[in-house]
């Protein structure tokens, strides 16, 4: 049997921080719309990391539109934390969401979009991808080569040490999150990091002075306002963040040292099943984590908007040639605290004027024709 077709307005694909801050602006508006999610239960896709992951921001700067995040502003939320503060939100705004719906197929029929989560299907308006390109982990095929005695995973699948062999540890990958598993692992392991220098913020950010000032300056003023995509040095930064990734937030290079964990040059490959650096150098490990980031993930999408890299090609969320079409989550949609949780609300409420605009627009046309 067919199912039926459910006619909304505005689709939100994506239930995590930018999909309830699109909502959040749409319900103001008065704007018809629903939630989509793949997750049993909002706030799914941190509760869903490894365990003492914390939040890289201070919980002053960890609240969405209309609700204050509900902790010290100064302390460093648990992901689980902000887990439930996700799903408190969603509660106390009475948000739409429907989770267990993965969406599977967007694709386009006229002027509207359709959607197909299963045997479900939605038609609008107006569609809102409200999620980051965290979606596919991203291994390097010679990843399968190495011994099968060698325990591996991305870091999307850690969780605490108990996971590991005894023995050393690999971690490829030299951003925030291999520099925080790898001080974690670096008290049981010995560990090895592989991978290019990000850079950090040079203090620290949980720190007196950051918290007297420095914070604020960091995030309000510079990741927010200056570096966007309408200024030179955000462009730079985009590009340099596309890259190589985005700097060390609360970790920096003197506390890996502090922690015993060697830097070493790049992976190449595999030789005799054992990880083969590019200076030659052969390491006898018996655990590898892959901190290398993730594939965007949006094969789901069946319109022709990606570039050569699968990323989605847009001008600040709006995506060109398809109206109705947009954005939320990604990093740098608009500034650097665009997948920041103090960012996202910017984009949506931005994204949600338009969705406003063209709804209006539409009105008046149908009105006009009647």
């Amino acid at each position: 049997m067919k199912s039926q077709t459910e006619h909304v307005q505005t689709v939100v694909i994506g239930g995590g921080q930018a999909g309830l801050s699109t909502g959040y602006f749409l319900a103001r508006r008065g704007l018809p719309f629903v939630i989509l999610d793949a997750s049993e239960r909002v706030g799914d896709a941190w509760r869903n990391r490894w365990d003492s992951l914390r939040l890289f921001t201070p919980a002053r700067f960890d609240s969405l539109a209309g609700m204050p995040f509900p902790a010290p502003p100064h302390s460093f939320p648990t992901k689980d934390q902000m887990a439930d503060y996700l799903e408190s939100y969603a509660a106390h705004f009475n948000l739409p969401v429907r989770n267990g719906v993965k969406v599977d197929r967007l694709s386009r029929q006229g002027r509207r979009y359709l959607i197909t989560a299963g045997d479900r299907r939605f038609e609008a308006e107006h569609v809102v991808v409200a999620m980051a390109n965290y979606q596919v982990p991203k291994v390097p095929r010679f990843a399968s080569e190495l011994d099968r005695a060698i325990v591996q995973m991305h870091s999307r699948d850690y969780r605490n040490p108990r996971q590991l062999k005894e023995g050393g540890v690999l971690i490829v990958g030299a951003g925030n999150s291999g520099a925080e598993i790898g001080i974690e692992l670096a008290r049981s392991h010995r560990i090895w990091m592989a991978g290019r220098d990000t850079g950090h913020i040079p203090f620290r950010i949980g720190g007196l002075a950051a918290r007297l000032f420095l914070q604020r300056l960091v995030f309000r003023i510079v990741f927010h306002r200056l570096l966007t995509i309408h200024t030179p040095m955000g462009r730079k930064a985009r590009a340099n963040i596309r890259g190589k990734g985005a700097p060390l937030i609360r970790t920096r290079p003197a506390d890996l040292t502090a922690a015993g964990i060697e830097r070493v040059a790049k992976i190449a490959g595999v030789r005799d099943g054992l990880p083969l650096l590019e200076d030659g150098r052969v390491l006898d490990v018996a655990n590898v984590i892959w901190c290398t980031g993730f594939q965007p993930g949006f094969s789901w999408i069946h319109q022709p908007i990606f570039d050569e890299n699968g990323r989605p090609k847009h001008e600040g969320g709006v995506v060109s040639g398809e109206p109705g079409l947009y954005f939320v989550g990604l990093p740098f949609i608009y500034a650097f605290s665009s997948s920041m949780i103090h960012g996202v609300g910017r984009d949506a409420a931005r994204i949600v004027e338009m969705i406003n605009d063209r709804a209006r627009a539409a009105a008046g046309t149908m009105a006009s024709a009647a």
